[in-house]
């Protein structure tokens, strides 16, 4: 009796004393650090300069104030708050070693992260069926993607991956921490909630069930999407009438490559984590935040001609 007192009061206790983590970016290759830094950094500058460049174009060029470009809009908003919760804490991890992380900061991060994922590939379907809009039913597209539609889309991609994905970081805040330091550059919800004292399986049940159920049904409907849209231009028989339908396709489905290609590469490392170091997780991880924030502007930027031309409108008044 007395001793199950004592380890009830020694785990209170070590509960209490911890009151942050401790983030250690790769823990087997710890001189990979100072070289990477560089490339991170200018990656880094180069997704908040293109988004910020695009966001600043859209709003300032009259002629792209229309419900396409709210959404990229809405995609670059999105990028740079991932960008901002993620990179900078990394870098300062890399430059001056400030490992420590409150756990408030640290689940604020983990909340940020868990749903604006699901909000990218969210807008990636909205994107989608507006698309299929554009290409399948043109001549109702400016009754059914309005301005007021764009509102609504946002509205239910804000409220769906919010609700959805909050009770993630409130599992993983209510549980007993007995270890402080978590072998990653980030808070990710596997790396912070396997310290804990107690079971985590309602932790993960949830996070695999919702994960996969908001990012699979994305993917269904944007396949559905593109499957009609493929399904009607092959019916078009005016000549280079399929050459311009694709095209104004093309620039989205890019995007959603380079998202679900490094999401899917690194879902499949962390399967396969007993054969590969772990590094290797925790540096997708990270170049998942920096890529496709990095790309999805200039993708656009160049094979768009209206942002093109506004980009040049905006360097000119510079």
């Amino acid at each position: 009796m007395m001793r199950a007192q004592h380890m009830a009061i020694q785990s209170n206790y070590s509960s209490v004393l911890i009151s942050e983590f401790l983030l250690i970016c790769f823990p087997n290759y710890q001189n990979w650090q100072h070289w990477l830094s560089m490339p991170l950094s200018l990656l880094f500058l180069l997704a908040m300069g293109a988004n910020t460049t695009l966001l600043i174009t859209i709003w300032l060029e009259a002629s792209l104030h229309e419900p396409m470009y709210y959404l990229l809009s809405l995609l670059s908003l999105l990028d740079i708050v991932l960008c901002l919760t993620v990179i900078p804490k990394v870098l300062a991890i890399f430059w001056f070693d400030l490992r420590p992380i409150s756990f408030s900061a640290c689940f604020l991060q983990m909340f940020i992260m868990n749903s604006f994922l699901p909000m990218e590939s969210c807008t990636f379907m909205v994107m989608a069926y507006d698309r299929y809009v554009a290409i399948c039913h043109p001549l109702r597209y400016p009754s059914i993607i309005t301005g007021q539609f764009v509102v609504r889309a946002a509205t239910f991609i804000m409220a769906r991956n919010v609700l959805l994905t909050m009770p993630i970081p409130i599992l993983s805040s209510r549980l007993r921490y007995c270890v402080r330091i978590i072998k990653n550059c980030i808070c990710t919800n596997m790396s912070v909630s396997k310290l804990s004292c107690d079971d985590i399986t309602l932790n993960q049940l949830y996070q695999f069930v919702i994960g996969w159920t908001l990012l699979g049904s994305d993917l269904i409907l944007i396949v559905l999407s593109y499957s009609f849209i493929l399904k009607v231009v092959l019916r078009i028989k005016a000549e280079g009438a399929v050459a311009k339908a694709l095209s104004t396709c093309g620039s989205h489905f890019i995007l959603i490559l380079f998202f679900s290609t490094v999401l899917l590469v690194l879902v499949i490392t962390n399967l396969a984590r007993e054969r590969i170091s772990p590094d290797v997780p925790i540096l997708l991880n990270i170049l998942h935040h920096l890529i496709p924030p990095a790309l999805n502007p200039i993708v656009y930027g160049v094979r768009t001609k209206e942002i093109k031309q506004g980009i040049q409108k905006l360097l000119r008044r510079l």
